[in-house]
């Protein structure tokens, strides 16, 4: 959908004109009038020819889109709206399919959006060319030059908050197939004088306000900084912030743009750390002091901040501070020390801000190009984009508003030059007459300037050279001198002054007449702008350093080195400079765009008709025009033309299928065309008259009335007579189906009657068989009954002969059976519960039933037990296994079994993983405790007992101390043999080791506990389990127990009731151990 809503000609739809070529009538103020009406709705570019005029609207409009880069990708440049990317798709083809190098050159005077033109050449490029990570890295590289650059080439103006200070021209090379592959960039006159001081509401370069408010705490630490900008006085405060401008985020933006670009870590460190000093240099204050012989000299206020500087650049303080101090003049073999007084030293610390600003950003300029020239060395294209200060007319202009004026100058005599040669080559490519055009030539004005014997820059350089006193004043005398009669020169003493004195122009101020206006230049600091000087201590301070960086900037300050010959001026390099450029673009296809700047406020929709203006009268826009309209106003290839304006003719409409230019002629002659307003190119026609042209299209639009009013016509009648034919259609499928339902409707009908009919018949048939089927069945009955009887007759006759032989035994039989009936029956009424323990059964009725009593009152108690022992779980079938066990094992054998009957086995009496006490004890053990019990280990020696804790696991039998829970006898389960208990009814057991064990080595174990039957039928099952063997258990009154290297034996005997039920151990010999049971 995209696609469709795109205009398919720089003429439809147009809001006013879209190239100013064709404005009609064409005077100052229609053109201004046409830019004003469509700048109302967001048509910020119009074209002259193929020069594209942008108008910059202050706010972000939505036509830099992707799908705004595909629309205008490998289309004609009139074909769409005018636009930037159609200038740069046309410059990229041209260099691409035609192998021309090509240059687009955009002006404008500050804050006209010179910079945001030459990003969006630059991204529009990288968008169409080609693809691939090489290239994608190339592109990008390109791409993040920008934001490095103008941190440290870009500050805030008056009129731009964005404004270049510096002139940039970047050549980017293409390989055969329009892939990039690398640039170069060349940087013109930076305004290094921006670094000590700036205009009132205007800020230094942007690097400095973005590293105070972006670098982390620890960068500023390093850097010896602090985030206040009050602290530093090359700073202004009156317009620190901007609104709008996140200085902190476009910090973050410019490292990373250096990592891309290539930079190395300690590159940018070291960047940074230049920054930091040119900041810091400019809080060194100065103190006069006079010395012994009555000359001045100046002393350094606070040494901290030198002590800091020379810590960030690695330089002793004292070279420093004495270059600060003294200049060293050298002329031959002498050398001569001169003390500098305060207002010298300042103008020395300033110089060298000044210097080590600029070289640092020639530095960068050099080192970004490094990174992105290209790595091959195959004949390359190149593209050229200009992005140079514009047009400058201040207040106060000086020596660099003059510098910048003079490169604007030279820029519109090239452009006049190219814009005329362009046309010229065009009308003899074509083959039309070529007619002189007169226009105004500033090379007059250039060669003011420029002029070797007597241009302003010559006599500037002449006056800085001169032995002697040398002032601005003296200067300003030798050009009254020398430029007095100049038509566009004038001073206060010129004689192009109205008056032979001539008092509306200031003292020590020159006016020059530019192609865009007079100029007033202030001479005050022609002659040290010019000079540029840096003391040769401060060079060689600087080369001194121990920062690598710093060291390479000044290369003249190594005494090896010394050259005494004065070092070039700023205007002989900027005039050289500027003659490079010169002759580099005129290598090159040109493509212009002017920027114009809506107004000083810069707010969008606002339109100042004086200021815009003023720009169009020094960017010579209106002669541009002019020049373009000299010959032919409009001129398009033949084919284009044709297919717009073919259905204006009944031989070329709808179809053409002779030559383009033939029917462009049968096309023009049909319409009765004067043939003075046009003339046939070899491919193109040229119309002279844009009245001609709008008449065309005039014609054109009436004609596209008519030719919408036919195809809705033809469209209406195709609609009806499909809708006709639709309704037709339709008609005959109902009617198709009507018949189709009705006579399906009627078969069904009859259908249905068939079959009433049939089920009628059916039924009377079914009625009639039925009736002769129930007299067959009746008669078959009949006989059957008959033969019934006759049969009965017969078998109680046979019956009662044998009745009468056998009725006693039939008789004993049917009683028996009764009597067996009613047995059970009674039985099912009288049984008893389902317990286990109920020993209730009824009594049986009958003697001669007593053993079949017997057996179903123990079927009956088998089934009942079976059913309670299906309802235990898991763990109650382990429990009363383990009681069974104690009942094979003690039942009438032991007298306290019957009391163990009724108590459950728990195993676990001390709660050991819950109670903190054990937790140690708990540790100690990995395997799982079947038992823990308190129990008393009776004394060997004395028969006493002592507590103990009594643990029992798959493998092992354990004695723990129950207070500090420590384990104090550990017996492997294998070496028990057999525990020894009484029949009587205490809880004494004995527990026999294996001789010769380890765990026997101080005998068997003696113990007393309440729990005596689980405990041992426990350890019986344990044992069993683990050795395959049963564990002996011995149940006597009297048994041996092994002590150390004794047998003891142990008797029980029935003792009195002092101790009430407890039973006691008393040793009585050496052999003898009695144990009281009550």
């Amino acid at each position: 959908m995209a696609k469709m809503e795109v205009k398919t000609s720089l003429l439809d739809n147009m809001i006013r004109v879209g190239d100013m070529v064709l404005l009609e009538p064409l005077s100052e103020e229609t053109f201004i009038n046409n830019l004003k009406r469509r700048f109302d709705y967001n048509e910020i570019y119009t074209y002259i020819g193929s020069v594209v005029i942008s108008v910059n609207p202050y706010r972000s409009l939505p036509i830099y889109s992707p799908e705004k880069v595909e629309d205008y990708r490998n289309r004609n440049f009139y074909e769409l709206s005018p636009h930037i990317f159609a200038l740069s798709d046309e410059a990229y083809r041209s260099l691409r399919d035609q192998d021309k190098d090509q240059c687009i050159l955009i002006t404008g005077e500050s804050g006209a959006g010179k910079t945001e033109a030459s990003k969006l050449v630059m991204s529009y490029v990288a968008a169409v060319c080609g693809k691939g990570a090489e290239v994608n890295q190339v592109k990008e590289q390109l791409l993040q030059s920008n934001p490095v650059l103008e941190a440290f080439g870009n500050a805030k103006t008056v009129r731009n908050d964005n404004s270049s200070r510096f002139g940039k021209y970047m050549d980017i090379e293409f390989d055969f197939k329009g892939d990039p592959l690398g640039g170069v960039i060349s940087n013109y006159l930076l305004e290094k004088s921006r670094v000590v001081k700036q205009p009132r509401g205007e800020r230094n370069f942007h690097v400095f306000y973005q590293l105070l408010s972006g670098a982390s705490e620890e960068l500023l630490d390093k850097l010896k900084l602090e985030r206040d900008f009050s602290r530093y006085n090359y700073l202004s405060l009156d317009s620190a912030t901007v609104n709008g401008v996140d200085d902190a985020a476009n910090f973050r933006t410019v490292r990373n743009a250096m990592q891309i670009v290539g930079f190395m870590d300690h590159e940018a460190e070291s960047v940074l750390e230049v920054v930091a000093a040119v900041l810091k240099l400019g809080n060194i204050e100065f103190k006069p002091e006079s010395r012994v012989n009555g000359l001045d000299e100046s002393k350094i206020k606070d040494k901290n901040e030198l002590k800091e500087i020379c810590e960030l650049t690695s330089i002793d303080q004292s070279v420093l501070e004495r270059a600060f101090s003294f200049r060293t003049v050298e002329a031959k073999q002498e050398k001569v020390s001169t003390t500098l007084n305060v207002a010298q030293a300042y103008y020395a610390r300033d110089a060298l801000a000044k210097n080590l600003y600029s070289r640092l950003f020639s530095w960068l300029v050099n080192r970004i190009n490094e990174s992105i020239k290209a790595q091959t060395k195959v004949r390359k294209k190149v593209m050229g984009v200009l992005d140079i200060y514009g047009f400058e007319i201040f207040e106060d202009n000086s020596f660099e508003q003059f510098i910048i004026n003079y490169c604007n100058e030279k820029l519109q005599q090239i452009f006049i030059e190219l814009t005329l040669k362009e046309e010229q080559e065009e009308y003899i490519r074509e083959g039309i007459e070529w007619t002189h055009i007169d226009y105004f030539n500033n090379a007059i004005i250039c060669d003011l300037i420029e002029n070797n014997t007597n241009g302003i820059l010559a006599m500037l350089d002449e006056e800085c050279l001169r032995p002697g006193t040398v002032t601005d004043e003296t200067f300003l005398e030798k050009l009254n001198q020398v430029c007095a009669t100049h038509q566009h020169f004038e001073s206060r003493m010129s004689k192009c002054s109205r008056f032979l004195n001539d008092t509306s122009l200031p003292h020590s101020c020159f006016r020059i007449q530019h192609y865009a206006g007079k100029v007033l230049y202030q001479v005050e600091g022609f002659v040290d702008k010019n000079n540029d000087l840096l003391y040769r201590d401060l060079s060689q301070a600087m080369w001194k350093a121990g920062h690598a960086l710093i060291k390479s900037l000044f290369p003249e300050g190594n005494p090896a080195k010394i050259n005494l010959k004065r070092p070039p001026t700023a205007g002989s390099q900027f005039k050289a400079s500027v003659a490079t450029l010169m002759k580099n673009l005129q290598t090159k296809n040109p493509n212009y765009i002017r920027c114009i700047k809506p107004n000083d406020k810069k707010a969008a929709h606002i339109f100042s008709e004086a200021l815009v203006c003023h720009q169009i009268r020094y960017l010579g826009l209106l002669e541009n025009v002019r020049v373009r309209r000299a010959g032919y106003a409009f001129r398009q290839a033949y084919e284009p033309c044709l297919e717009r304006y073919k259905m204006l003719c009944k031989q070329t409409w709808p179809h053409w299928k002779g030559p383009a230019r033939a029917g462009v002629e049968v096309l023009f002659n049909e319409l009765e065309i004067p043939m003075e307003e046009y003339s046939f190119g070899r491919s193109k026609i040229f119309i002279r008259n844009p009245r001609t042209l709008f008449k065309l299209e005039d014609l054109r639009k009436q004609r596209l009335e008519d030719l919408a009013t036919l195809i809705q016509k033809i469209y209406r009648g195709w609609k009806c007579r499909t809708r006709f034919l639709l309704m037709k259609k339709s008609q005959i499928v109902i009617a198709a189906w009507y018949r189709r339902f009705a006579q399906k409707k009627r078969y069904h009908q009859i259908k249905s009657s068939a079959l009433v009919i049939q089920s009628y018949i059916r039924g009377w048939k079914a009625r009639k068989i039925l009736r002769e089927l129930k007299h067959q069945k009746r008669c078959e009955e009949a006989v059957t009954t008959i033969a019934a009887y006759w049969h009965g007759t017969q078998v109680r006759r046979e019956y009662r002969k044998f009745f009468r032989a056998n009725a006693g035994k039939k008789i004993y039989e049917f009683t028996l059976q009764r009597i067996m009936q009613k047995y059970f029956l009674e039985m099912k009424n009288k049984m008893p519960s389902l317990s286990p323990i109920d020993k209730n059964w009824p009594s049986r009725p009958y003697l001669f039933l007593d053993s079949t009593h017997k057996e179903l009152k123990r079927i009956f108690h088998l089934w009942r037990c079976k059913k309670y022992r299906d309802q235990f779980t898991d763990q109650q079938k382990l429990i009363y296994e383990e009681k069974l066990e104690a009942s094979e094992l003690f039942k009438d054998k032991k007298a306290l079994y019957p009391s163990s009957v009724g108590q459950p086995f728990q195993g676990a009496y001390l709660e050991i993983n819950k109670n903190p006490k054990y937790k140690k004890l708990k540790d100690a053990i990995e395997e799982k405790i079947i038992i823990a019990e308190v129990v008393n280990k009776i004394n060997r020696a004395n028969g006493k007992s002592t507590s103990r804790i009594f643990l029992l696991t798959n493998n092992n039998l354990l004695l723990a101390d129950q207070k500090s829970g420590q384990i104090k006898s550990e017996v492997p389960l294998v070496d028990v043999t057999k525990v020894s208990m009484s029949s009587q009814n205490d809880g004494f057991f004995a527990v026999h080791l294996k001789e010769g064990s380890e765990a026997a080595s101080k005998g068997d174990f003696l113990f007393s506990s309440d729990h005596l039957i689980e405990m041992a039928t426990k350890l019986y099952r344990t044992t069993l389990s683990q050795t395959k063997q049963k564990l002996n258990i011995e149940i006597s009154d009297e048994f041996l127990v092994q002590f150390r290297q004794d047998k003891v034996c142990v008797k029980f005997i029935q003792g009195n009731q002092k101790n009430g039920s407890v039973p006691t151990c008393k040793r009585k010999n050496n052999r003898l151990l009695e144990v009281a049971v009550p």
